[in-house]
């Protein structure tokens, strides 16, 4: 170790000496020699005191100094004025693996590392000799060649004053902040990673969704969006345990990293919810053929504590810049996108457009209203009446759905109907009114009526296969009912969707007696080989053919038809829409005996219809009619 020189000169020793003796007596001066040899014996002697004194403190410090030397647990290094190293501490040895004997002559730079920028000697002398101190951190070697990451902090020792004032030594602490730097980077992953998937969170997705979009910039390439939820993760949640949940997610995150490509990201915002940056994208099929590889790996069945699950993806995608938005638009619109791939059915990718997705969302919002008014009460069924042209009698009546809408008031089926085709919602309201008009039946039968009720069903209801059975487990809740009394009215488009299965709907309700009638007959496009193998009743002539009849001899003409090809087939043939009194005269004339319309009564609520039944005459006009096809 390099001892430390502390002497003071002779004449100021001297004068503290005096001054300790309180300097010569004058009455000393001018005695003989004796007296004052004497005196300056004792001066020399309190002189040689001092000097004992100084030199017990100078050996303190020096043990002191040599005890902190040695049991510091920082790393020391000495170095002369050409940064040759001259000693080192048993610290330096423990943090380095380099001994005294290795150390001592070599320049200090053995210390650094290689290629570690503006932290070589160089940067440090600068330094030392424009502030006489440097500190920072800067990544050493240890003897067998392994780095760590070190704290350094070197002082600069000049010449004593009146000298050059050259460096004569440099004096280095450093200490091994590898644990400091490890717990550094354990919080910075916390910060910036999902620690479930190790998968950047958001914050982390921030800074990269911005880079990625100054690339777009800079490049003139696409960016696609892209934000995934997992279809049905949290029934599987609920059912396995939240350990197998984990795993799943863990899994999900593998399968996305090996379908994308090597500069994509990943991120896990949380929960069962993912967002993916597809960079450096030429066209829209690029991130098309990345998205069906996501499809397909995350839709491949796995093995989940012994049970094997399969899980799907909707994701919405939003491109960049064919989006120009900031970062958390984009994010939104990603987000909202994927909620209409849900609603369109699931497992699948849905992209962003603006125009397109108000229509789609206005569309969902009517389907959520739709079914929440019949969640509250706000639809209902008004009943028209059926009669028999020739004497009156009230054949039946067709149910008819209204909605009492709170505030647009009472809407008719055309303007509300068509946003449930195709949905569950649809289903769910073919049920409900089965059971209203089932219930309402049963209503009348004990008020002594007992009438015949015919209900639409839509292509969605007949397709069904359990259509039939849900349908007889309903009516055997009425057993005083006959199903004959129930009629099923069907659109002529239904009834060719999926024709056999069709048929053998048909034909089980017919066996229990429930009777079919094919609803705007004309409008579709069935050829006489589906219509003749069709198990139904009875045809419905549309409206838009019965009320032009009387000014438009076509109209006339296909109405004459229908009726012809009903009688041809040995079905039975009703028209709607007969809104004058002309209309129920031109009918039975061209022998169509049945009809509903204005002109007979406008569609009623059910507690309305007792009352017109019993006020019900037939219109004498119509009475005796001669049929014109009797006259042919």
């Amino acid at each position: 170790m390099v001892k430390p020189h502390a002497k003071q000169d002779a004449a100021t020793l001297r004068q503290r000496a005096e001054q300790r003796l309180q300097a010569m007596p004058a009455h000393l001066h001018g005695t003989p020699d004796p007296l004052r040899l004497l005196h300056e014996l004792q001066v020399h002697q309190i002189e040689l005191e001092m000097q004992n004194e100084e030199l017990t403190h100078s050996n303190e410090a020096l043990r002191l100094a040599a005890c902190v030397f040695s049991h510091s647990h920082e790393g020391i290094v000495i170095t002369d004025g050409a940064m040759r190293i001259v000693d080192i501490n048993p610290a330096f040895t423990a943090i380095t693996g380099f001994t005294a004997s290795e150390s001592i002559g070599l320049r200090v730079a053995m210390l650094a590392s290689k290629g570690v920028d503006g932290l070589q000697p160089r940067s440090w002398l600068r330094a030392l000799r424009r502030d006489g101190s440097w500190h920072g951190e800067l990544s050493c070697l240890r003897r067998d060649g392994s780095s760590y990451p070190a704290r350094l902090f070197l002082t600069l020792l000049r010449e004593p004053p009146g000298a050059c004032r050259r460096a004569r030594h440099y004096i280095g602490f450093f200490s091994d902040i590898s644990q400091l730097k490890q717990k550094e980077d354990e919080l910075t992953r916390m910060a910036n990673y999902d620690l479930l998937t190790g998968l950047p969170n958001r914050r982390l997705l921030t800074e990269g969704l911005n880079l990625a979009i100054q690339r777009a910039q800079r490049t003139g390439k696409h960016l696609a969006v892209c934000y995934l939820d997992l279809d049905g993760f949290k029934p599987i949640n609920d059912s396995l345990g939240h350990e197998a949940g984990d795993q799943l997610l863990v899994d999900t995150a593998d399968r996305l990293r090996l379908a994308l490509r090597a500069n994509d990201i990943i991120a896990r915002l949380g929960g069962d919810e993912f967002v993916l940056l597809l960079t450096d994208l030429a066209d829209d099929a690029e991130y098309r053929q990345v998205l069906d590889r996501v499809l397909q790996a995350v839709g491949t069945p796995q093995l989940l504590t012994g049970r094997l699950v399969r899980i799907t993806a909707s994701i919405g995608v939003t491109v960049y810049p064919y989006d120009d938005s900031d970062n958390d638009t984009l994010l939104r619109h990603a987000d909202q996108a994927m909620y209409l791939a849900k609603q369109s059915g699931k497992n699948r990718y849905h992209y962003y457009d603006l125009a397109q997705d108000q229509l789609i969302r206005e569309y969902h919002h009517q389907l959520s209203r739709l079914t929440s008014a019949l969640e509250q009460g706000e639809l209902l069924l008004y009943y028209q009446p059926k009669v028999d042209l020739r004497d009156g009698r009230v054949t039946g009546l067709e149910a008819l759905l209204r909605w009492q809408h709170p505030e647009l008031g009472l809407l008719t089926p055309e303007n509300f109907l068509q946003v449930l085709e195709g949905s569950s919602a649809e289903l769910v309201l073919g049920q409900w009114v089965v059971s209203q008009v089932l219930q309402q039946m049963e209503h009348w039968r004990q008020q002594g009526m007992v009438l015949d009720v015919s209900i639409n069903i839509s292509a969605s209801q007949l397709q069904q296969q359990d259509f039939a059975d849900k349908l007889l487990q309903q009516l055997a809740r009425f057993p005083l009912l006959s199903p004959a009394q129930l009629g099923l009215e069907l659109l002529e488009t239904a009834a060719l969707e999926k024709v056999a299965q069709s048929i053998q709907t048909l034909l089980t309700c017919r066996a229990h007696g429930i009777r079919f009638a094919l609803d705007d007959f004309g409008t579709g496009y069935s050829s006489l080989s589906y219509f003749r193998n069709l198990p139904v009743d009875m045809l419905k002539i549309d409206q838009s053919f019965v009320s032009n009849m009387l000014n438009s001899p076509e109209d006339r003409n296909i109405v004459d038809s229908i009726i012809r090809l009903a009688r041809a087939f040995n079905r039975e043939v009703i028209a709607e829409g007969v809104e004058t009194l002309a209309h129920g005269a031109m009918l039975l004339q061209l022998d169509c005996h049945y009809c509903q319309g204005y002109a007979i009564a406008r569609p009623m609520p059910a507690s309305a219809v007792s009352a017109w039944m019993l006020h019900w005459q037939q219109e004498r006009r119509w009475e005796n009619m001669p049929s014109l096809r009797q006259e042919r």
